[in-house]
């Protein structure tokens, strides 16, 4: 049989490999007979050429129509790319996730340098340690944060933590600086990252301990994975700076207050629970 070659985001071609969707549908938590199926109806409609996109389209749409809460978490990538325009309801989700791994935290700070004032994206603490975290958000999978975005983020660390040290209580302190991103490091950012002690999350770095892991781990989806919100309904919460599940789940009134149908909220609140597991 031919190979059939399909385009990656970075344009790069690759052999299909249906492994690799099957992989990609299990994460979804869909029953296994349903992955299986997906995987080879979606197979059978494979042409050489054909983006990753339009694939993840086919796929999503067949998940959505047999198992709703399944496809929402099957497009959690792209549900955190729909946390724009702006990249602060990103700042604010990184902000979520690092509260739920016991840190106390600031989104969108002033931060005084020992030379310059910085605006800092997310500050986070937990007994010792002290974090200054930058956010970058792309709207474009395709676009990954370069060594430029690591030198740039370093030098501001580095004028905040000479701040820091002088500060009353921070002398035995541990301060470092870190990159967020909702797409991928450069292999030069990466290696510059780890030489000078940034830490680096993206979309699937650190290997095992990425985005995806620790939103799977702490149930701290997006709304914007909810399918059951049509775009405007998102871009209301978000104006609101709703940007989780469990606040939906957690405070039903506020579909009421940007306006959704009251028929809609049942079905919402009954996948924002399912999803989030917010009981």
């Amino acid at each position: 049989m031919k190979t059939i070659h399909i385009k990656k985001y970075s344009g790069e071609l690759e052999a299909f490999d249906v492994d690799k969707l099957i992989s990609s549908l299990r994460r979804s938590q869909a029953d296994e007979s349903l992955v299986l199926q997906i995987a080879h109806d979606v197979e059978s409609k494979i042409e050489d050429g054909m983006t990753t996109k339009k694939i993840y389209q086919i796929a999503f749409r067949m998940l959505k129509s047999r198992a709703r809460v399944s496809a929402s978490r099957y497009k959690l990538k792209n549900a955190i790319m729909e946390l724009g325009p702006t990249g602060f309801p990103f700042e604010k989700f990184v902000g979520k996730i690092l509260e739920s791994e016991g840190y106390d935290t600031k989104v969108g700070v002033i931060v005084q340098g020992k030379c310059v004032q910085h605006e800092v994206d997310v500050i986070a603490q937990k007994e010792n340690k002290h974090y200054m975290i930058e956010c970058k958000y792309h709207s474009d999978q395709g676009r990954f944060c370069n060594v430029k975005i690591p030198l740039y983020i370093q030098s501001r660390f580095l004028d905040v933590a000479k701040k820091w040290e002088k500060q009353l209580g921070h002398e035995t302190k541990f301060h470092q600086g870190g990159v967020y991103t909702n797409t991928r490091f450069t292999s030069d950012a990466i290696l510059y990252g780890n030489c000078v002690g940034l830490i680096l999350t993206s979309w699937d770095y650190p290997m095992g301990n990425g985005l995806r892991e620790r939103i799977d781990k702490s149930g701290l989806h997006p709304l914007t994975s909810l399918t059951t919100l049509t775009n405007a309904d998102k871009s209301k919460l978000l104006e609101e700076n709703i940007v989780l599940c469990s606040e939906v789940a957690n405070n039903p009134s506020l579909l009421e207050k940007v306006g959704i149908d009251k028929k809609r909220h049942k079905h919402i609140l009954e996948d924002s629970e399912e999803l989030c597991n917010t009981y």
